[in-house]
């Protein structure tokens, strides 16, 4: 979407900050020894308290509140009995609906103590990230973002999954256009002020293939490779981009 007027404004900065808020608590209680489930209901409980709805229950009909994957696994990991162990990558991922209005955010972290490989992914895809929202700058073309994303990258040896692009969000979870976190030509789209997007680049220890489980939502590295992943609800602007979701 656009921000039209202060409505739209206003709507949405309230919706990034539950979506950062709840973010925030529940990687608070990220520990050794909880599960999934009982994360994602710590997450789905405060959110609802401020006022809003799981966007994927809302949207897709999805089997969780948020979704939480798991070392490999890239995107879509459903809440369940997985417990956390000492040295896992966990991503939470946290959009939510309040008033009409869709935000989205996500981060990767370390349970407990975790290896120096692992570490160096989350601050490459930390990197990649800041230099994604970097480039969101209104008149430049949506893929200058997946430019200087896959730029820090492949200087840190990673790959990008091609597969999840960010995308626009506000109206609705998943809105045009996509926002490849690789250099893509055909998005050529001019980033207009008031453009709503998500920045989310995914970045792999391997190749950066992803397979869909059995479940039908799960996304998991074919060759089992650590993924990391952080993400903000941006608004573009005659300045730098309005960062919805930060707390």
């Amino acid at each position: 979407m656009t921000v039209n007027d202060e409505h739209d404004l206003l709507g949405l900065m309230e919706i990034g900050r539950i979506c950062g808020l709840t973010l925030k608590h529940m990687q608070e209680h990220v520990r050794v020894g909880i599960t999934t489930l009982e994360l994602d209901q710590i997450g789905e409980a405060f959110m609802n308290n401020l006022g809003a709805n799981s966007a994927p229950r809302v949207t897709y009909d999805y089997p969780g509140g948020t979704c939480i994957s798991i070392n490999d696994v890239a995107a879509h990991g459903i809440p369940g009995s997985y417990t956390l162990k000492e040295g896992d990558l966990i991503n939470i991922d946290v959009s939510a609906e309040k008033g009409g209005y869709f935000g989205d955010t996500a981060a990767s972290m370390g349970v407990g103590k975790i290896s120096d490989e692992a570490q160096r992914l989350l601050d490459a895809a930390q990197a990649a990230l800041q230099a994604g929202i970097a480039a969101a700058k209104m008149g430049q073309p949506v893929n200058a973002i997946g430019r200087a994303a896959e730029q820090v990258a492949r200087n840190g040896g990673y790959s990008i999954i091609r597969e999840l692009p960010g995308h626009g969000v506000g109206h609705g979870l998943h809105e045009p256009p996509q926002v490849p976190g690789f250099y893509w030509k055909q998005a050529n789209r001019k980033m207009n002020e008031g453009l709503v997007i998500t920045i989310e680049p995914f970045l792999s220890t391997g190749r950066g293939k992803i397979e869909e489980d059995g479940d039908g939502w799960t996304l998991r590295t074919t060759d089992r490779k650590l993924v990391a992943q952080f993400e903000h609800t941006v608004v573009i602007t005659k300045e730098e981009p309005l960062l919805l979701t930060k707390v």
